[in-house]
């Protein structure tokens, strides 16, 4: 389980491309020293597993389901990724529960400059719709968001990044077109499971 609040910004620095996976090298600096061979690693907001460290880079295989459903397909070598390490209950736990279980990929409609924010539009998937709520939890690219305007004629949803999220993620490098990574809130997958299945006594 993961909290959305990023720890670092790592770089790929290597990818093994197979038939059925793909082994990418991860730079960390930062959070190298507390990662070992097995532990989870959120990366662009997918659930990996360390599976050998390097100096300061640790490696994950990444299986082809994931390639096909989440944006890390289209990861190349240098791409700047989020990287948080799973959360630990003995210290604060900021951000909202994050699964690192992508639910789909939206598109990036635009990122508009403000003065002491910036707007961030994206195109979600309409089946998603349906779990996301004005002032809900939003992760996108395993970033915990706060969700600040919904457009459900266009399937958009906005949200707006301080100038911390922007300096911490890779989302300042992200452009029209780009492709980004979204889970929901599990919460209203959960809520909407009981109320399909009725409540029995």
């Amino acid at each position: 389980m993961f909290t959305g609040l990023i720890g670092e910004l790592g770089k790929v620095v290597d990818i093994e491309r197979g038939i059925e996976s793909a082994i990418f090298t991860i730079q960390a600096p930062e959070l190298i020293s507390q990662i070992k061979p097995g532990d989870s690693v959120s990366l662009n907001g997918v659930c990996l597993t360390a599976t050998s460290i390097k100096d300061k880079a640790f490696c994950a295989d990444v299986m082809v389901q994931t390639l096909k459903l989440t944006s890390l397909a289209g990861i190349e070598i240098g791409s700047p990724v989020n990287l948080e390490l799973a959360a630990q209950l003995d210290a604060r736990m900021g951000g909202h529960i994050v699964q690192g279980h992508v639910d789909g990929v939206a598109t990036v409609v635009g990122l508009v400059p403000g003065e002491k924010w910036a707007r961030f539009d994206i195109t979600i998937p309409q089946e998603l719709g349906r779990y996301i709520v004005n002032q809900g939890s939003i992760a996108l690219d395993g970033i915990s968001l706060t969700v600040g305007e919904i457009n459900d004629d266009n399937n958009q949803v906005t949200v707006w990044l301080i100038p911390e999220t922007l300096e911490r993620t890779n989302l300042s490098t992200k452009k029209a077109g780009d492709i980004i990574n979204v889970e929901v809130d599990v919460l209203a997958k959960y809520v909407e499971r009981l109320i399909s299945k009725g409540v029995k006594n």
